[in-house]
């Protein structure tokens, strides 16, 4: 006999609703928290350590540590950049850690360590191609002298999903992709 297998809700959400944040250029970087402490540390493609560690990441998760557990249960996803990691396009004197998930980490959430930053957030709301391309236009005239802003990341709530765009060079062709 067969199994039935309904056809899921589509969403009504707007799919076109989203938040944008600054690309920054760095390492990705993941605390793993359980039961309220630091169990891991990872980057894009492999659990790190201090013996393996990824820019000092891990080290600074363990001189952090106390703070960091602060955050709660879970993956605790960011970039890792500044001072000799990837080109330094924002001209950071030291490194940060930048967490991603904005609507978790804001200035709102007490639970924000003081040791972490969040990825700047440049527009929320309804997005359009025109909006995107005003925005990387924007991080590319606002930007300081020794600065070189990398793009936008946009995040789709209804979909869960990420994309990325980044600045038109000089001569009119996109950048590649990271």
């Amino acid at each position: 006999m067969s199994e039935f297998k309904a056809w899921p809700k589509i969403t009504r959400d707007n799919p076109f609703n989203a938040t944008v944040t600054e690309k920054m250029d760095g390492t990705n970087g993941c605390i793993i928290i359980t039961d309220g402490v630091v169990v891991g540390v990872q980057s894009r493609k492999r659990l790190i350590t201090l013996e393996d560690d990824n820019h000092g990441f891990v080290a600074w998760v363990e001189e952090n540590r106390e703070a960091l557990e602060t955050m709660g249960d879970g993956y605790h996803y960011g970039e890792w950049a500044g001072l000799g990691i990837q080109k330094n396009p924002h001209a950071l004197e030291r490194k940060h850690f930048f967490l991603f998930n904005t609507h978790r980490w804001n200035e709102n959430n007490p639970n924000l360590p003081s040791c972490c930053d969040v990825v700047p957030v440049l527009f929320q709301g309804i997005l359009s191609a025109e909006i995107v391309e005003q925005l990387l236009i924007g991080l590319q005239e606002n930007a300081a002298e020794n600065q070189t802003p990398e793009g936008v990341v946009v995040y789709y709530p209804t979909f869960r999903q990420y994309t990325k765009h980044t600045i038109k060079s000089p001569n009119g062709k996109w950048c590649k992709e990271a």
